[in-house]
């Protein structure tokens, strides 16, 4: 909103200061500080409120050290990175940009199940509460799990299709000729105008291309067609590389933000590390969205892409800000509202830099919590079957449950986490030069 009221006051009356809205960076650093303003600052009267109203967390006996404390915290606290995150990227961003848009309505649509999730547990407290009933916690008091299976799929088939279809979402290519012959465009990918840009002062052309493709981590040809996964079904088959390239993004985004939900068991876990991928990703949107950097670094580069650096520096302010109060011992958690938002967030927005193989590398932590939680449920069920009683191959699933029973305090855990997605994102950046 800001974006466009500066930019005709520029116009108009040519304010002094108003072409400063123009520039990426500056709206970037606004968001940020703006984020970390309303994280902090409105952060703690939204906890008043959910103390009041006593939406507070109920905790399982697990017999984890520290567990009892943390009986009646405020809880839902994700409404804080939520509007921490959406009302910066409204004031500063271009709402033009389709990639903006498309981040505004994974972060609503994510943060309205997590909410109902959250809700429909306080709610089944509450009645325990009215009925003289002791209140214990089951995974089965909050949303349903295939209804909340069924929101993330919707999410996924949007964002896929939009992505794959919409005009906007495209890449460039170096136009080459030689001999009178031009190249660059390759087979199977739609051309849609060309545009010039300046190298060592000289015109460049490119074409602006719409073809399904991501990139391939440490490996010198670093792109890969999705139309190549179904290429043994014959000629014509590329034709149907849009349901694959849907399917492949709805997994994709159902499996982060249920690692990220999985994650949020520790004070400061979940929201530190989504700070950090956040971070990483902020500086492959940079250099994937300026032609200069782009060309250096021979990585695609994708128009108005840059656009995203706006959201994304909501996104870390937000996660920073959150922190604040969800550090050791936490005065607020994030819940599901938070966390399957954060996990839908960093999933959607690798998908639109390009970079979806990379998530194993800088979700690291949500791979292994993810991992840990199917492998014990896999290994108990066989175990059971095979001789008669279930056995765990770690003490206390997600992983970082197992550190808590190994004695290891929750503050320690958080910030190994934290350092390790530090390694993982480091790793991931490396690979812009590393092929």
């Amino acid at each position: 909103m800001l974006y466009y009221l500066f930019g005709w006051l520029g116009k108009e009356f040519h304010m002094s200061g108003a072409g400063l809205f123009q520039f990426i960076t500056f709206r970037a650093v606004m968001a940020i500080i703006l984020s970390l303003a309303i994280a902090t600052i409105y952060g703690k009267r939204l906890i008043n409120v959910l103390k009041r109203n006593q939406i507070g967390e109920t905790v399982r006996d697990l017999g984890l050290q520290g567990e009892q404390q943390k009986k009646g915290t405020p809880t839902m606290g994700g409404i804080i990175i939520l509007l921490s995150i959406l009302i910066p990227t409204l004031l500063f961003a271009d709402l033009d940009k389709v990639y903006i848009r498309l981040m505004i309505l994974c972060t609503v649509w994510l943060g309205i199940i997590g909410f109902l999730d959250d809700y429909f547990k306080l709610k089944a407290r509450k009645e325990a509460q009215l009925k003289g009933i002791q209140y214990k916690k089951t995974d089965s008091d909050g949303l349903a799990g295939l209804s909340k299976i069924i929101g993330q799929v919707g999410l996924g088939i949007i964002i896929g299709v939009t992505l794959y279809f919409n005009s906007n979402v495209v890449m460039e290519r170096e136009i080459i000729t030689q001999n009178g012959v031009e190249s660059g465009v390759r087979p199977g990918e739609h051309t849609l105008n060309e545009v010039v840009h300046i190298r060592d002062g000289k015109p460049v052309r490119f074409a602006r291309v719409k073809t399904p493709i991501t990139t391939i981590p440490f490996v010198k040809t670093h792109e890969f067609n999705y139309s190549r996964l179904i290429s043994w079904m014959g000629e014509g088959a590329e034709k149907y590389t849009w349901i694959v390239y849907i399917v492949i993004v709805t997994l994709i985004i159902t499996a982060v933000s249920n690692g990220a939900n999985l994650t949020d068991g520790l004070d400061g876990l979940a929201a530190g590390v989504s700070a950090i991928i956040g971070a990483g990703i902020g500086i492959f949107v940079y250099v994937s969205g300026n032609f200069l950097w782009a060309d250096y670094l021979n990585i695609m580069y994708i128009p108005n892409l840059g656009e995203l650096s706006i959201f994304i520096g909501a996104f870390v302010g937000a996660c920073v800000g959150f922190l604040w109060y969800n550090a050791y011992p936490a005065q607020v958690f994030m819940g599901d509202t938070g966390s399957l938002a954060l996990g839908g967030i960093i999933a959607s927005l690798a998908i639109i830099v390009r970079k979806e193989l990379l998530i194993p590398i800088f979700c690291g932590v949500f791979l292994v919590e993810n991992l840990s939680v199917i492998m014990q449920v896999s290994y108990f069920k066989y175990t059971r079957k095979k001789y008669g009683e279930g056995r765990r191959i770690f003490l206390m699933s997600p992983l970082h449950h197992h550190y808590q029973k190994k004695g290891f305090h929750e503050s320690k855990i958080a910030i190994r986490f934290w350092i390790v997605t530090i390694l993982c994102v480091l790793l991931s950046i490396a690979t812009l030069k590393i092929r």
